[in-house]
């Protein structure tokens, strides 16, 4: 089984191989990317190497960014983001302490997010502000699945990081057919090249399984297009505008929330 220390070299080597490679492209677009992922792998991978406190600690903040992307692309109000921020870090500390009563902590998580627009007898707008919630509390709740993946969590976020670096770059340069109308800069060519990347990766970090290869191959592609879905409905480009070269963090961890998700039921 694959540790987090075990991890260290290669992603050490990844860095110093990308950092490489984009100097010699010059392109800035591509540096200041370059210097957001030096600065955030090691983050990561400290979190991981402290385990379950870590990493809780690692998706709380995540999520509480999460869900202030999300809230701003749905047009949530305050109270709406804050019950979903509340539902979201119930989900993160439950499955770290009391991973028993997970299924308790996401019905009363849902039952809070319904009783907002209900409570204020909000007939207009309601069934949005529900809609959406409930959306956002399945979606981003799915981080806490990091709690307790150990080194497989930390896999999965490289495998599909990857995957979504070489079908960006593998895209623009073959070409060929839409990947779907939902985001017309990706290619069919893109999408195949960046699996058979993630795939690799998985081989060569040893967490190679058909439930891995799937929640990369094709969980990673499905996050993508839902988050590209919320933004044209948003008429957004990006969740946000605060990290350099990337927009914001659900640009970043869109096609890992759903590789997660697919991971989780396929067990």
């Amino acid at each position: 089984m694959t540790t987090v220390a075990a991890l260290v070299p290669y992603l050490g080597g990844a860095l110093a191989a990308g950092g490489v490679a984009v100097a010699a492209s010059r392109r800035r677009e591509l540096m200041v990317r370059w210097c957001v992922w030096a600065l955030a792998v090691p983050l990561v991978t400290a979190a991981f190497w402290l385990g379950p406190p870590g990493i809780a600690a690692l998706t709380a903040v995540a999520g509480a960014v999460a869900v202030a992307e999300f809230g701003g692309l749905l047009r949530l109000g305050p109270v709406d983001r804050t019950v979903l921020g509340a539902a979201v870090l119930a989900l993160v500390l439950t499955t770290w302490l009391a991973p028993a009563q997970v299924p308790r902590a996401a019905a009363a998580g849902a039952l809070a997010i319904a009783g907002v627009p209900l409570l204020t007898g909000d007939a207009e707008h309601g069934l949005r502000r529900l809609t959406a919630g409930l959306l956002g509390l399945a979606w981003l709740g799915t981080l806490a699945a990091l709690v307790p993946s150990g080194a497989l969590g930390l896999v999965l976020f490289v495998a599909v990081s990857i995957a979504d670096i070489v079908a960006y770059a593998a895209g623009r340069q073959l070409g060929g057919p839409r990947l779907s109308p939902l985001s017309p800069a990706k290619r069919w060519s893109g999408t195949l090249a960046g699996a058979a990347a993630g795939l690799l990766t998985l081989t060569l970090l040893s967490c190679l399984t058909w439930q891995t290869a799937v929640a990369v191959a094709i969980g990673g592609p499905l996050g993508d297009l839902l988050e590209s879905m919320i933004k044209r409905g948003a008429h957004a480009k990006d969740a946000g505008r605060w990290l350099p070269g990337s927009g914001g963090l659900l640009d970043r961890i869109d096609s890992l929330l759903i590789a997660l998700a697919v991971l989780l039921v396929l067990g």
